[in-house]
């Protein structure tokens, strides 16, 4: 069990504990075999503020920042936060990886970062060691920032079983390579908002100004327990949650094996599938159907009772995004409903 002393008080470093910051660098560098100091480790109140302040810490106004659509939905949101301008480029099915020469294509005088997450939110994709050192290429010819969600890096489930971050894959990118990733997913606390980016020194103390004016910080007691969990726990949680989801995901990928006229999905990683419902809709509003994945999601969850995100929420209009993060049984059951509704509307 992982405790808390509650009784600490007394002002904390607006980047974090030190011990905790000692302690991601510790774990970041047993991960990718290279050496990282607590210097490069800024704690944030939960990965989506890490994302903002990566951006604020880099970005000026009017600079251009590639997105791989699709994409969570805040992504854009923070961007334009910062001044910044979202520049979008498509992934390409089946596996909706990046097309890096899609990427090159997109790149102006004025692209200053580019974002990947690998595995990725909402797809499920891994992105090969192949793409990541082109990727990696790209961004030190061009001069470009990457920052890199990696908050579903405990989460790969096929070749390796392993998260490869983009620094392992092309070393020369680190200096141009900003790390994001949420300790609270690990322990399972994420209201408790914890998270932390792991780049340039300069870009830390960058991130210590803009948090010593900021109205939330990093939760003391949630530090403590994160630092508890990767010195006692030893990543147990992380282990447990691990298998489940790997038995949850075999489990449903055999359910949705059953589809009629949708790709089954991957699901390299995180914990999500994507069904591409391109050929599908696209029958159906010739037919005068149901057409778009908005259709879709609010028909399953009327004849079906099962939740799903339509892709438009993610900038794609095909996709439809299930959870395998429920229980066993209950995402038994709703896949198996999903699948004999989306059977229904076979094409004709």
């Amino acid at each position: 069990m992982v405790t808390v002393d509650s009784g600490s008080s007394g002002v904390v470093d607006p980047i974090g504990l030190m011990p905790l910051r000692k302690a991601v660098a510790e774990r970041l560098a047993a991960q990718t075999g290279l050496d990282w100091m607590a210097e490069e480790i800024a704690i944030t109140a939960g990965s989506r503020e890490a994302l903002l302040y990566a951006a604020l810490a880099i970005l000026e106004r009017g600079d251009e920042v590639i997105i791989i659509r699709p994409w969570q939905p805040w992504v854009p949101a923070l961007v334009q936060a910062a001044g910044a301008v979202p520049v979008f480029v498509d992934a390409q099915r089946p596996r909706y990886t990046p097309n890096v020469g899609s990427i090159r294509a997109a790149v102006t005088s004025r692209t200053k970062a580019m974002i990947i997450n690998s595995p990725n939110n909402p797809t499920g994709a891994v992105y090969s060691r192949t793409t990541l050192q082109e990727l990696g290429e790209l961004a030190v010819e061009f001069r470009i920032w990457i920052i890199s969600d990696e908050r579903y890096s405990t989460l790969v489930f096929t070749g390796l079983h392993r998260h490869e971050s983009i620094v392992v894959a092309y070393p020369a990118v680190r200096p141009r390579t900003i790390i994001v990733n949420p300790c609270s997913q690990a322990l399972a606390i994420s209201g408790s908002r914890l998270g932390y980016f792991a780049a340039p020194s300069a870009i830390v103390s960058a991130a210590r100004k803009l948090q010593g004016y900021a109205a939330i910080t990093p939760s003391r007691e949630a530090q403590q327990a994160t630092l508890s969990h990767f010195q006692v726990a030893g990543g147990r949680i992380e282990r447990e949650t691990y298998q489940r989801l790997f038995g949850a995901r075999d489990m449903g990928l055999n359910i949705l094996s059953n589809l009629r006229d949708v790709t089954p999905p991957r699901a390299d990683g995180a914990f999500f599938f994507y069904l591409d419902l391109n050929r599908l809709a696209s029958a159906l509003q010739d037919e005068g159907r149901v057409g778009v994945t908005d259709d879709f999601a609010g028909w399953l969850l009327k004849h079906t009772n099962v939740a799903c995100l339509a892709g438009n929420a993610f900038g794609d209009v095909n996709g439809l995004r299930l959870s395998f993060g429920a229980p066993p049984g209950a995402s038994a059951i709703g896949l198996k409903r999903i699948v004999q509704a989306l059977n229904s509307l076979r094409i004709r």
